[in-house]
């Protein structure tokens, strides 16, 4: 799946985001592929440590896949309060700026 095929917009305030879903569905993405997890067992809530086993060593894979698809490091900081798969989103969020 490219940068392209998820390219849901979100127009806010003049600014383009990509879609938290489609955001959502890439991290989905690479915790399947990466840490073969069961895509059904990935949801929003779930805690990353203890309900998906993620270790900090797989949250730094997680960040590189993440920082490798949308063309921009990521800063580590961001995701050292990362609990549940919902923070990652919203912490990845508003780095994913589409440029258009």
């Amino acid at each position: 799946m490219t940068k392209n095929d998820i390219r849901a917009i979100l127009y806010y305030q003049n600014e383009v985001f990509l879609n938290k879903d489609a955001i959502y569905e890439k991290i989905k993405g690479i915790m399947v592929s990466e840490f073969k997890l069961d895509a059904d067992s990935i949801s929003l809530e779930k805690h990353l440590s203890n309900d998906l086993q993620l270790d900090s060593l797989d949250i730094v894979d997680l960040m590189l896949g993440l920082s490798d698809y949308i063309g921009t490091k990521i800063d580590p900081t961001l995701f050292k309060d990362a609990c549940t798969v919902q923070d990652l989103v919203d912490s990845v969020t508003p780095l994913w700026k589409a440029d258009l």
